[in-house]
């Protein structure tokens, strides 16, 4: 043992050497031992995801929408195939670079890459981020060229939108546009991705979550630089439902050509079940320029149109109704009891009413006035009188009744209500009392009163039907792609006007006379198969002195034209605003007139014109000669 002692105090410190490398060594062995298990039992499916990930892709497939057809089932919108760029994050080696190429190659601005790239960046990074839609099949053969440059960078068909009359009832069919970041947040879309395509206005927006099919996808295989090798899996997409509407799509052609380039709207309605069979706001606008990347000039033109071509006139232009308003201050004084259809009043052409002058449109006056001549020339004086005596309280009351003052729920977005004035909505809304001589032009559909081309349209409709106010409607029914009937729409009575059957009969008999007697304010309305009643109007823009010089188109007046037919049994209402047409007897009336033929001719109950053939031509060809739409000698 001593000597022992001895050899270890003189080793140099060499076996503590090999005791510190052995200890050295099992710590790196438990280590090895520790992070070998926390891969292979903690890590391991994380693992195994990124592995897969590094191999595997997932390849979306884009469901088309659902078809919106007219009610004869006529295809007003469609599907048709388009490209669109996608990248994969994960692939990309130099991003900026990338989109520099991408912008270059698409002549696109880099912020809008960069814009759309941001908005994808909470999804995985080896699911396709769309940067491009409705790209060229020249710019399609130029990125599979420079495939090289592009890495990450892939091409895929998607249904887009076919409009496939054109810009024909654009504001009802609405347009498409990709989705934004709000509205991704949002709990609507919440099954939605970056740089998918949804309803941004009208039956598109409305019927969404009809519309939109389901999305499939392939699960693919790829090597290395990231080049396709098998499909691992598929799931197919799903068509989205069919959307069938109201709209007869004869009709609508034949509304848009007789308003034409002229600014306003109509609307036609069932009378009998309120369903809407042509719904037009003018000037239109083209869908498919919503569907990519607008061109900077068209929307500009859009913008900078005095016209305002974007906005859907016919379901939130408000108005003041003018004189097809009489017809509710008639009403209200037969129902209260303060006029009959034989009470007159004599029209000098103007009213005196304090301190003011009411002023008659026929300066000369109207003479001796009862219910039926006010009517069918339009007394302004007559209405001056019965409003004064009826209060804007009483004529409010009537006005509500026909569902004038509220939106009527048609089912698209943002529907503007209008504006019926009571001495309570003026204190309410400027804080000042209201004075009696508001209450005159109230009397024919001036002031504060304000309507919107659906609510004339569904309150002439009431007069028609004699009380049952109808809810307007635009959709018939849903089905689903194996032609399963999801919704089926029946008519929505909203209420009932509960007004006597000589109300009726008495306004009604004036509104015939608008149309067909001499001196008759809609005469350009008239149809000689069918009898046609309506009401006039025009509606101060703003107030203006007499002129010696032309009135400039901005400050003319509206025409307007509320009808229906035919008197004895009706079936359609329509409604025509002209926007600083000045007068409704001339520029809304032979609108409606144009309408109504259209809707007679498709049930037979008048005769299409039939295209006379002219003699050739100096070159042999054949002519067609304009139809002969005059109309034969009344019986």
């Amino acid at each position: 043992m001593k000597a022992l002692n001895n050899i270890l105090p003189d080793d140099d410190g060499g076996g503590r050497r090999i005791i510190g490398l052995s200890l050295g060594a099992c710590a790196v062995f438990f280590l090895l031992l520790a992070r070998l298990w926390y891969l292979q039992v903690i890590s391991a499916e994380d693992l195994i995801d990124q592995s897969e990930n590094n191999r595997l892709r997932f390849v979306p497939v884009a469901a088309p929408r659902g078809a919106i057809l007219d009610r004869t089932g006529k295809v007003l919108v469609s599907n048709t195939p388009s490209f669109s760029v996608a990248v994969i994050p994960q692939d990309v080696k130099n991003k900026d670079q990338l989109i520099d190429n991408l912008a270059r190659y698409l002549n696109l601005d880099r912020t809008e890459i960069e814009t759309k790239w941001n908005k994808g960046q909470g999804r995985a990074k080896y699911y396709p981020l769309v940067v491009a839609s409705g790209i060229t099949r020249d710019q399609m053969e130029f990125l599979e060229e420079n495939r090289l440059a592009l890495s990450g960078v892939n091409i895929e068909m998607k249904p887009i939108r076919a409009y496939t009359n054109g810009s024909l009832a654009s504001h009802l069919l609405g347009y498409l546009g990709e989705v934004s970041e709000e509205e991704l947040s949002s709990e609507r879309y919440r099954e939605y991705n970056a740089g998918d395509y949804v309803g941004k206005s009208g039956i598109e927006r409305a019927w969404e979550n009809y519309l939109h099919g389901t999305d499939g996808g392939r699960q693919i295989e790829v090597d290395a630089r990231g080049r396709f090798l098998r499909t691992v899996a598929e799931t197919g997409s799903s068509v989205g439902n069919t959307v069938m509407l109201t709209i007869d799509l004869e009709m609508q052609k034949a509304a848009e050509q007789a308003l034409g380039d002229q600014a306003g709207a109509a609307v036609a309605m069932d009378v009998n079940t309120g369903e809407i069979l042509a719904f037009v706001s003018s000037p239109d606008f083209d869908p498919a320029h919503f569907t990519g990347r607008m061109p900077p000039e068209v929307w500009k033109k859009y913008l900078e149109d005095e016209r305002h071509p974007l906005e859907n006139k016919a379901l939130k232009g408000m108005y003041p109704p003018g004189s097809t308003f009489k017809i509710i201050t008639a009403i209200a004084g037969l129902e209260e009891g303060l006029i009959d259809e034989h009470t007159t009043i004599q029209c000098t052409g103007s009213y005196k009413f304090g301190n003011s002058t009411f002023r008659c449109w026929e300066h000369k006056g109207h003479g001796s006035v009862d219910l039926k001549k006010s009517l069918r020339e339009s007394c302004d004086v007559y209405y001056y009188k019965l409003a004064e005596r009826l209060g804007v309280d009483r004529i409010a009351k009537y006005a509500k009744r026909f569902g004038l003052g509220t939106p009527l729920g048609i089912g698209l977005e943002n529907e503007k209500g209008g504006v019926i004035p009571t001495q309570e909505w003026k204190l309410k809304r400027f804080g000042k009392k209201w004075y009696s001589g508001e209450t005159l032009p109230v009397g024919i559909g001036q002031g504060y009163v304000l309507t919107t081309p659906v609510q004339l349209a569904s309150m002439i409709a009431t007069v028609a039907n004699e009380g049952t106010i109808f809810r307007p409607h635009l959709v018939r029914r849903v089905v689903d792609a194996d032609g399963k009937v999801l919704q089926d729409f029946a008519p929505q009575v909203l209420g009932k006007t509960g007004l006597k059957p000589e109300t009726y009969r008495f306004v009604k008999e004036g509104l015939l006379a608008v149309v067909n007697e001499a001196h008759g304010t809609g005469g350009a309305s008239r149809l000689w198969e069918v009898k046609v009643a309506g009401k006039t109007g025009s509606s101060q823009v703003v107030k203006l002195r007499d002129s010696k010089g032309g009135v400039p188109y901005r400050f003319r007046d509206h025409a307007l034209f509320v009808s229906f037919a035919p008197y004895e049994k009706p079936e359609i209402a329509v409604a025509v605003i002209v926007e600083h047409g000045e007068h409704g007897g001339s520029a809304a009336a032979p609108v409606a007139g144009k309408i109504l033929r259209s809707y007679f001719e498709g049930k037979g109950v008048i005769k299409k014109p039939v295209p006379k053939p002219v003699p050739k031509d100096e070159e042999g060809g054949e002519g067609v000669a304009e139809p002969d739409t005059a109309p034969p000698a009344q019986q």
